[in-house]
């Protein structure tokens, strides 16, 4: 059996969940909703506040599926319930973003500034600077998939870069350094 799809998932209060034809589940809580569509051959049971998952079968397939579902439908449940963070730090001179409602304004040393649009699930906020630290921009949503493609995205805007760690990062990411040239070397 599977560690991950044998273990049930627990709902908070507050967290409801309902199975619609088609093998699909559509949890509800306090920060939204959101729906899953599950593969037919993994079935799915509400049993009092939890959530069991089992399979047919031992085939490779049938035990992969059975672990995926029950995570993607997890982290639902968390999500709708508690909700998801990233934080990301601009790490360079001039490196800032601004936070206009959805839209977000970047000033990333390019000789212009980048706009990005985010989606409505996304709420984006710039935390206080303060002399001395970096920029941090701080996402917020309950759907981890669509959170984490967006964090991504705004990362690929300006990777940092191995030599002196400028660019974009996620708070608390290390980051492999190179040595720069050394001198003397023919």
């Amino acid at each position: 059996m599977s560690r991950i799809g044998k273990l049930p998932v627990h709902l908070p209060a507050g967290v409801s969940v309902e199975l619609l034809p088609g093998n699909v589940v559509k949890v509800k809580g306090p920060k939204g909703e959101l729906s899953q569509k599950v593969d037919s051959a993994i079935t799915v049971a509400v049993e009092g506040n939890e959530i069991k998952f089992t399979r047919p079968t031992d085939l490779p397939r049938h035990r992969s599926l059975h672990g995926l579902y029950r995570a993607l439908v997890h982290n639902m449940v968390v999500g709708v319930s508690d909700g998801y963070e990233i934080r990301q730090e601009l790490v360079g001179v001039g490196y800032r973003v601004e936070v206009h409602g959805q839209i977000l304004v970047f000033s990333l040393g390019f000789s212009h500034d980048i706009q990005m649009m985010l989606p409505a699930e996304v709420k984006a906020e710039a935390a206080e600077v303060k002399k001395g630290q970096n920029p941090v921009l701080i996402l917020r949503s309950h759907d981890k998939q669509l959170i984490g493609q967006v964090a991504a995205k705004i990362r690929s805007l300006r990777k940092p870069e191995p030599y002196k760690g400028k660019g974009i990062k996620f708070v608390g990411e290390q980051l492999r350094r190179k040595a720069g040239k050394s001198a003397g070397a023919k």
